[in-house]
């Protein structure tokens, strides 16, 4: 069983940066593309940016400039490292991973827990 789980939320002032990182945990399988999304309240879940096996990546266009999103393959993690932050993007943020078991069997998504994110003047 593969969990994700995120740490690094919390509050900060507009202008001001956090970071997100998503650690995967487990053993026995093997991740392909990694991304975070997030859900505002009354909103639904959206891409804010992913992460493919071959380094590749995109970003949503309201955090393109903004976000950077990376990835350590050997720990199996993913950071979200999230500047010049704006009200708008408070949310809950959630990791997200294409997993498949070595064993065999079919790619599945996996998602964390959510993290809080809140950017408050």
């Amino acid at each position: 069983q593969v969990q994700l789980v995120e740490s690094g939320g919390g509050l900060v002032q507009p202008g001001g940066s956090l970071r997100l990182s998503c650690a995967a945990s487990g053993s026995g399988f093997s991740i392909g593309a990694m991304g975070w999304y997030r859900q505002a309240p009354g909103k639904q879940r959206e891409l804010v940016a992913r992460i493919n096996l071959d380094g590749s990546s995109n970003q949503s266009d309201s955090v393109k400039g903004r976000f950077t999103i990376s990835r350590n393959y050997a720990k199996n993690t993913a950071t979200l490292q999230m500047n010049s932050l704006k009200p708008e993007d408070t949310a809950v943020y959630y990791c997200n991973a294409e997993v498949v078991e070595l064993s065999g069997g079919s790619w599945n998504i996996y998602w964390g827990q959510g993290t809080q994110v809140t950017v408050f003047s």
